[in-house]
């Protein structure tokens, strides 16, 4: 197996192929059988007996199935070659969601499976990095943050800042967020998508 290095821009870093477990982490990419993956959670295991190894759950990129892996310490694994498209979230179809390549006009859709938990942050319009393998759409990476308007919750409580009370709120892509009480309609709010958690109000 060759040791080589390739910028992948939606990790922000240049990433030695392949990686080792020591630099496993929730987010990387990775590839088993020729097919990307990408890790939503992992654990490393020093037993009493044996050799250490890592315990991890990985998400297919294209068909959004989880599965549960095990790799010895210091195991090696390839990383795919993805490309990155910049495409604008149009609508919704079904269980499908179309975007729009702003240059050729082209249209792909992908499905809730393949989107899972991003699907909850999408609104129309929205920029978004579509991630192609091999040629072919297969899934998106979501911004760390988004900005989403309250569309709909209980009226806020006047002065009720320090309570550390919260309430649920249903956002513009239809996603229900805990937010403090004091925010009302029409709130911008900034959301950490790897948790789904309220961050803080966007100031107008």
């Amino acid at each position: 197996m060759q040791e080589s290095y390739i910028s992948l821009e939606n990790e922000r870093e240049v990433v030695e192929v392949p990686v080792s477990t020591a630099e496993f982490r929730n987010g990387l990419k990775i590839e088993i059988d020729g097919e990307p993956y990408v890790i939503v959670d992992f654990q490393h295991v020093k037993p009493g007996k044996g050799g250490a190894f890592v315990r991890t759950k990985i998400k297919s990129l294209k068909s959004g199935n989880v599965i549960d892996r095990t790799y010895r310490s210091g195991e090696k694994v390839d990383v795919p070659e993805l490309e990155e498209k910049t495409m604008q979230y149009l609508y919704a179809a079904d269980k499908d969601r179309v975007f729009m390549d702003t240059t050729s006009y082209e249209q792909v859709s992908l499905n809730e499976k393949q989107l899972g938990d991003s699907i909850n942050y999408l609104k129309e319009n929205m920029e978004i990095k579509v991630l192609y393998h091999k040629g072919q759409p297969i899934n998106i990476d979501i911004p760390m943050f988004v900005e989403l308007a309250i569309a709909k919750t209980d009226p806020g409580v006047r002065g009720d800042t320090a309570s550390g009370g919260s309430k649920p709120a249903t956002v513009e892509s239809g996603a229900v967020i805990k937010v403090p009480f004091y925010l009302n309609e029409g709130d911008v709010i900034k959301i950490d998508t790897r948790t789904g958690t309220f961050i803080e109000r966007v100031k107008k």
